[in-house]
């Protein structure tokens, strides 16, 4: 994986929020799709570069795939969620 797709995963807020989504516990694609109004596609496509980077595995119950963090991609959503909180503080500063 290179240094790059890296970035572009990490540095736009669809990923981050789908990672973030995440943090409340295994969920639907469908599902994740909705929350961080985005389509499946793209849902699928991010989720698909997180798994080949270990953040996250499938679940296949039926036809349904549940997503869940791996425990590298739990470290790393908690340090989002900690960026991203900080984030904000310094924009209620402005």
């Amino acid at each position: 994986m290179t240094e790059r797709l890296v970035q572009k995963l990490f540095l736009r807020i669809k990923p981050v929020n789908l990672l973030l989504a995440l943090r409340a516990g295994p969920k639907y694609t469908t599902i994740l799709s909705k929350e961080i109004d985005c389509t499946y596609s793209h849902t699928i496509k991010l989720l698909e570069n997180f798994k080949k980077l270990n953040l996250v595995e499938f679940e296949k119950k039926g036809r349904i795939k549940i997503v869940k963090l791996t425990s590298i991609g739990e470290e790393i959503s908690k340090h989002l969620e900690n960026f991203v909180s900080h984030l904000n503080k310094l924009r209620e500063r402005a």
